[in-house]
């Protein structure tokens, strides 16, 4: 039984984790849980723990090493409602909804004028290496950062500028078959800032908020960016992604 559904805070491990080994659930039945009681800092009266300034200062040398060109997405994360996650092996992209089944299309922003989805904010997709030593390696507690995706990539702005693919597929040949010639699903980086809000604050402290805002963070997009869907299809936990950056700066 896992942290989050136990009610005890995890040993914290000594350096950010790579890519993660936790069991999503299955297509049929997703891993899912209510993130709410994460919400206010503590589950079942136990407060959990936050990095201090110097463990995060700390562990820049493990995520900067995140791979540049081929990452790994680890993680899968579809939120059907608001503080609701499920952990999933394979998620459908679309480009009418962002990840099958997530409540991005349900979600204002005040960054459009009419206050609807944001179409350029369809994807929220952040390193594994970061959201898991805010998480103290609790693959559900790292579930809450709110973000779909979840991948061992460095995703700084010096790494993937804006209008850089992000494309999935098997990490290896012999997973392919015959539905592989199709064209591998694919999302761009958009222009659209990810910056957390107060729910980041209460889950994994003021420190990493900010931490991932400050001069080291903000360049690292450790908070993550945005990305929306160019090429739909299915991905799946373990696929590499593939990096083509802008002509420009490539």
């Amino acid at each position: 039984m896992s942290s989050m559904t136990s009610g005890r805070a995890p040993a914290p491990p000594d350096e950010p984790p790579g890519p993660l080994s936790g069991a999503p659930g299955s297509a049929e039945n997703p891993r899912r849980y209510a993130g709410w009681p994460a919400y206010r800092g503590s589950i079942s009266g136990v407060t959990l723990p936050t990095r201090t300034p110097d463990e995060l200062i700390g562990a820049l040398p493990t995520l900067d090493a995140s791979p540049r060109d081929a990452g790994t997405l680890t993680l899968i994360v579809r939120r059907p409602d608001v503080d609701l996650r499920e952990m999933l092996p394979e998620g459908e992209l679309t480009l009418a909804e962002g990840l099958v089944g997530d409540s991005w299309g349900q979600r204002s922003s005040s960054r459009t004028p009419d206050r609807s989805p944001h179409p350029d904010m369809q994807l929220n997709v952040i390193n594994t290496r970061l959201a898991g030593f805010l998480a103290f390696g609790d693959i559900d507690r790292q579930a809450l950062a709110g973000d779909q995706l979840h991948v061992d990539l460095d995703l700084s702005e010096a790494n993937l500028p804006v209008g850089t693919l992000l494309v999935f597929g098997p990490s290896t040949a012999g997973e392919r078959n015959a539905s592989d010639d199709a064209p591998r699903p694919m999302i761009v980086v958009t222009e659209q800032p990810h910056t957390g809000c107060a729910k980041f604050i209460a889950r994994f402290g003021e420190a990493a908020m900010r931490f991932v805002n400050g001069p080291h963070g903000r360049p690292r997009r450790l908070r993550g960016l945005n990305a929306r869907v160019v090429v739909p299809g299915r991905i799946r936990t373990g696929d590499t992604v593939i990096v083509i950056r802008p002509a420009a700066t490539a």
